[in-house]
């Protein structure tokens, strides 16, 4: 099944503009069959570098299933997301699965961290994979790093024994980006949210952290839950410098967006709650917190509608408490996505979520000030 990502740029949606649409046409990164071999393309990761590169991922599929032999993609964009490269592959383990990238970028060092997991040949999510991080033919925890813009990357970096819990079959990273935090009592700490299943098929969240640039990474708390299950995940900071969590339900609870704070950096966590004003159709939803007008604004973008439809772009002037701002941008068919500081907008690498091409167009606005 052929299908598209594509990246289109988004107004901050700051204090005073809503977002609109304008003319501008959405940009095939990613394309089955098209500029990839691949028959199927999916989960995107965006992140714009402090050099401002643009850097993309997304796993190839040989076939239009999550554990397909997929590879890892990556394209570059040198301004701003009007053209990208040619996707070459970051990286492939064989007939193994790699799945759920998600990037993160140390502010000092300039390296890029693309974190991601890997399956065995044939094994699946949901197919009784051995628990725990010991055994080699399990569900592997695992990063790259770049140190070149994401042109070239290093051999992956195994980290299950450090991050996967004993009880896990699985653990996932994101998917989409992590963060590095620049207020407070953690500043500089590099944050990468994760979920776990265990043996039952039950889901937690909780987050990985580094305070050595990555050298070294740990593994904090479970998300406390009560009459829900956790899922796909992602993290911002908010403007005390404490972190707000925003997750995918699983099995239970309802469909609503499950929400989480901590004020120790992602060793704890409040228990969770569900969101009322943020409906969740099962599906990933991407974060992102960046600076307007000199205030921390979160925004938050998923398909609000059934069956995966209806990308609505949100803004959080309070750190996840209110959604003063809740726009459509992406009427019909919608799922996955991830966002990016671009300048005076926001980019989005997202899934269309059909088998045909689509063109969306950018959004311009008002100015976002810093990142």
């Amino acid at each position: 099944m052929e299908r598209l990502i594509t990246l289109c740029l988004l107004l901050p949606a700051c204090l005073s503009a809503a977002p609109k649409l304008s003319e501008t046409p959405a940009v095939a990164v990613f394309e089955a069959k098209k500029n990839i071999p691949h028959a199927s393309v999916r989960i995107p990761a965006l992140l714009m570098t402090a050099k401002g590169t643009l850097i993309a991922i997304a796993e190839a599929r040989d076939k239009a299933t999550d554990q397909a032999g997929n590879d890892l993609l990556v394209a570059l964009s040198k301004d701003q997301g009007k053209t990208w490269s040619k996707p070459t592959i970051a990286y492939e383990q064989g007939d193994d699965s790699c799945n759920n990238p998600c990037l993160v970028q140390d502010a000092k060092s300039g390296r890029v961290f693309l974190f991601f997991q890997t399956f065995p040949a044939g094994g699946k999510e949901f197919s009784g994979l051995p628990a725990g991080p010991k055994d080699p033919k399990g569900n592997r925890l695992k990063f790259l790093t770049s140190d070149d813009e994401g042109a070239t990357w290093s051999k992956p970096v195994d980290v299950s024994n450090e991050l996967k819990p004993d009880n896990a079959v699985t653990c996932a990273s994101g998917p989409g980006i992590g963060i590095q935090l620049h207020k407070g009592k953690f500043a500089g700490r590099l944050v990468m949210p994760f979920n776990s299943q265990d043996p039952q098929k039950n889901f937690v969240n909780w987050v990985a952290f580094s305070d050595d640039a990555g050298k070294t990474w740990k593994r904090g708390a479970e998300v406390p839950q009560e009459g829900m299950q956790l899922n796909e995940v992602q993290v911002a900071e908010t403007a005390d410098g404490s972190l707000y969590l925003n997750s995918r339900r699983w099995r239970s609870g309802a469909p609503l967006r499950k929400v989480s704070w901590s004020q120790d950096g992602g060793a704890t966590w409040a228990k969770a709650t569900e969101d009322a004003a943020l409906p969740e159709p099962v599906c990933q939803g991407s974060l992102l917190s960046a600076t307007a007008g000199g205030k921390t604004t979160i925004f938050f973008l998923n398909p609000a509608g059934k069956n995966r439809a209806n990308g609505t772009f949100r803004r959080s002037a309070d750190g996840g408490k209110t959604w003063a701002e809740s726009t459509l941008l992406f009427p019909g068919p919608f799922a996955y996505s991830s966002m990016a500081q671009v300048g005076a907008d926001v980019g989005v690498l997202y899934e269309p979520a059909s088998n045909t091409i689509v063109l969306y167009r950018a959004i311009t606005g008002t100015q976002l000030e810093g990142k």
